[in-house]
């Protein structure tokens, strides 16, 4: 390979530039760092107790979603924020799975399996959930003894998941 032989003036600004470009990526990578806090997953503890659930392998394949669960194509269109919330990774099915509740429904959470890289964390009514291909959705009533027992979903809030308010 040849030496070249730069000029001064050159490898002054040559220095300063390499200078720059780490301080810019060291900022970006602290930046990225800090957007990228780790959601602990919620552990759902279910009324009614099904052998298969999302997240399961079955021979070579995994279960999608469960008994009580609606899926519906949205075509990898976006799923929204019915309301204020938070969206918590599913401890059960931490990768497919992520879990919804809001003070403005404190008797409910809801269950939505299938969005690609979901949007974790405290989101405002309107904001992007996830896209998906065919999502899954359940939605889960408290019961008295601390557990959640699956209720069917309304149509109205089903609606307001998958249009913008």
């Amino acid at each position: 390979m040849p030496v070249i032989f730069l000029p001064l003036g050159t490898m002054k600004f040559a220095a300063r530039l390499r200078a720059i470009g780490m301080g810019l990526s060291c900022l970006i990578w602290v930046g990225c760092q800090a957007e990228q806090t780790e959601i602990p997953a919620r552990k759902v503890n279910l009324y009614q107790d099904w052998d298969l659930q999302p997240g399961d392998v079955l021979g070579n394949y995994q279960i999608q979603s469960g008994l009580g669960d609606v899926a519906v194509d949205v075509q990898g269109k976006r799923v929204y924020m019915p309301f204020d919330g938070l969206v918590e990774p599913d401890g059960d099915s931490r990768e497919l799975c992520v879990v919804i509740s809001s003070a403005e429904v404190p008797a409910y959470i809801f269950r939505l399996c299938g969005l690609d890289q979901p949007h974790l964390g405290d989101l405002r009514q309107g904001d992007v959930v996830g896209t998906g291909s065919i999502v899954a959705f359940a939605t889960l009533r408290k019961q008295t003894d601390g557990t959640w027992a699956m209720v069917e979903p309304a149509k109205d809030l089903l609606v307001q998941f998958l249009t913008n308010p």
